[in-house]
């Protein structure tokens, strides 16, 4: 019988760009009847332990893939996660499962075993336990502004993986995510009701029908004075994800007192379509914040 996915060995690592190591396909949660979810770890050269940042794919909760940060970057060399290990932050690109496999909370029951993992094996990996941040696009970037504001919510944590080790993460970049999912489709003009939205899919529901799980599932519904710093980025162009969804977080978040940034490109759709300009300013925005959380504001 093999391991478990939380005492797998670890697979050799390549070298890419910049001197990171990348380990890639390594399982951090198996579930019956299910595929095992694995995460892509990209380390910075030289000696740890690095901090790291958990990145969250986007796709509607109903695709995408954990190798990629967005269609903007298809072609990027160095890719984006490796430019993040390059400038000192270790990441690791984590699987989740889809609405079409599970509804929530599954997906940010899988996040947050993500992170337990790589608590729990962060000597032996490199990277600092103590460090340790959320980043995602889009849906991905839902998961991940809940990853920040959820770390005490018993309902939420699941037992997915790991159990034992927090979820906690110091700070949160989110990428033209959902923050309201009860006003995603009423904010772009579509109807809440209809059971064929993805948000409707992600809750297995059209969102007027459970409305406990939709404000369950809204970051904004988490706000407290106990939030980490977080960095929203979004475009003012964007048809699928209302660049409102954004500012509606960043007013609640700055009512409770807390260190929020937002920043919004004027041309820039969905996925930075339309703005290549903006794919990179939000790139190099993202790497200066994480930096700045993870590195900088622990030196002595």
């Amino acid at each position: 019988m093999p391991p478990p996915a939380s005492d797998a060995p670890l697979p050799p690592a390549r070298i890419g760009d910049g001197g990171v190591r990348v380990l890639a396909g390594v399982p951090f949660a198996a579930l019956p009847g299910a595929r095992p979810l694995e995460l892509d770890l990209y380390l910075p050269a030289g000696d740890g332990p690095a901090p790291v940042v958990v990145f969250l794919h986007g796709g509607g909760w109903r695709l995408g893939s954990r190798h990629t940060a967005g269609p903007a970057y298809r072609d990027a060399v160095p890719s984006p996660f490796e430019q993040v290990a390059q400038a000192g932050v270790a990441v690791a690109s984590v699987d989740y499962r889809l609405s079409a496999e599970a509804v929530w909370p599954a997906q940010l029951h899988d996040a947050k075993a993500a992170v337990r993992w790589l608590r729990s094996r962060a000597a032996e990996l490199g990277v600092d336990g103590d460090r340790m941040a959320a980043w995602g696009e889009s849906a991905g970037g839902h998961l991940a502004e809940l990853l920040g504001l959820t770390p005490d919510a018993a309902a939420l944590e699941g037992e997915v993986g790991v159990t034992g080790p927090s979820s906690r993460v110091t700070a949160v970049a989110a990428w033209y995510a959902p923050s309201d999912i009860a006003a995603v489709a009423t904010d772009t003009g579509a109807d809440p009701a209809d059971a064929a939205t993805r948000e409707a899919q992600l809750l297995g529901a059209p969102v007027t029908s459970v409305p406990f799980l939709a404000a369950q599932a809204s970051p904004i519904s988490h706000v407290s004075p106990a939030a980490p710093p977080v960095l929203l980025l979004h475009g003012r162009a964007d048809r699928f994800i209302a660049c409102a969804q954004s500012e509606r977080l960043h007013d609640a978040l700055t009512a409770a007192g807390t260190d929020v940034q937002l920043h919004t490109y004027d041309d820039a759709d969905h996925m930075w379509l339309g703005s290549t300009a903006a794919a990179t300013d939000a790139l190099a925005r993202t790497v200066a914040f994480l930096r700045q959380q993870l590195v900088e504001s622990t030196r002595p």
